[in-house]
C-alpha cells in the first residue's frame, strides 16, 4: 500500500503563491513512488497579486485555497481540515507564497510570524515523528517552527552567481538551526527531526536538475515514512 501523503500548497504562481514547477515535480514523483496524495491550502486571502507577465503588484484579491485549487485542478481541501493521523508525511512545495502566505518571511525574515494552520500541521507532524518535506524556500518554515534543526537552502554563498539569496542561510542559523550547503540535484535529511530539504529554485539552475533535487527529497521523504 502506498504512503499517504500531504501536498500543501501557497497558491498559484512563483511571485504570489507557489511555485508551479516544484509543485508539480513534487506531484510526479510522489506518483512514481506509489503515493497517495492530497491537496491542501490556507483559506485565506493572499498577502498580494503579482501580475507575472509585467513582474508587478496587481490591486486584485486573490484566495490563497482557491488559487491552489488551480494546481490541484480542483480537488483541494482547507489546510484547517488537515489531520496529520490520516498521513504518513507531508510536504510543502516553495515559491513566493510561502514567504508571503504561509508565513511573513518575505516582510519580516527571520522575525515572521507562520500562519496557525501551517504552525499547527508542522507541530502535528513532528510530534507524531512523522516526515515533512520542503524545498526552495518552504525550510524556513522548519527553521521558524523547529529551532535547532537542520536544514538547506543550497548555499551560504553565492557560488559562480547561481545561489542569489544565499543571505537566507545566514537567517537560518540566526535562528539558531543548522544551514547545510548542497547542490541543487541533492536534497539533506534531518534524521532527529525527520526534516528533509532541497533548494529547488534557490539556485539558478536548469529545470532537470531542480526537478531531480525534488525527487531526492521526495524519495528520502517517502524512506522515512
Amino acid at each position: 500500500m502506498g504512503k499517504r501523503v500531504a501536498l500543501v500548497l501557497a497558491g498559484c504562481g512563483v511571485f504570489d503563491g507557489s511555485e508551479i514547477h516544484e509543485a508539480s515535480a513534487a506531484l510526479v514523483h510522489l506518483s512514481r513512488g506509489g503515493a497517495e496524495v492530497k491537496i491542501f491550502a490556507p483559506n485565506i486571502e493572499q498577502r498580494d497579486v503579482v501580475n507575472h507577465l509585467k513582474g508587478s503588484p496587481s490591486e486584485e484579491k486573490r484566495n490563497v485555497l482557491v488559487e491552489s485549487a488551480r494546481l490541484a485542478r480542483g480537488n483541494i481541501q482547507d489546510l484547517a481540515e488537515l489531520k496529520a493521523d490520516e498521513f504518513d508525511a507531508v510536504i510543502f512545495p516553495g515559491g513566493f507564497g510561502v514567504a508571503k502566505n504561509l508565513c511573513s518571511w518575505a516582510v519580516d525574515g527571520k522575525n515572521c510570524t507562520v500562519n496557525e494552520h501551517v504552525n499547527s500541521t508542522l507541530q502535528a507532524f513532528h510530534s507524531a515523528k512523522k516526515p515533512i518535506g520542503l524545498c526552495c524556500i518552504s525550510p524556513v518554515l522548519a527553521a521558524k517552527v523547529f529551532p535547532g534543526c537542520e536544514v538547506t537552502v543550497g548555499q551560504d554563498k553565492n557560488v559562480d552567481g547561481r545561489f542569489p539569496d544565499a543571505e537566507t542561510a545566514s537567517a537560518i542559523a540566526e535562528l539558531g538551526c543548522k544551514h547545510i550547503c548542497k547542490n541543487v540535484n541533492e536534497s539533506h535529511v534531518d534524521k532527529a527531526n525527520k526534516i528533509v530539504t532541497t533548494c529547488a529554485f534557490m539556485c539558478k539552475a536548469p529545470l532537470h536538475e531542480i526537478f531531480d533535487g525534488i525527487g531526492t527529497m521526495v524519495q528520502e521523504v517517502l524512506k522515512l515514512a
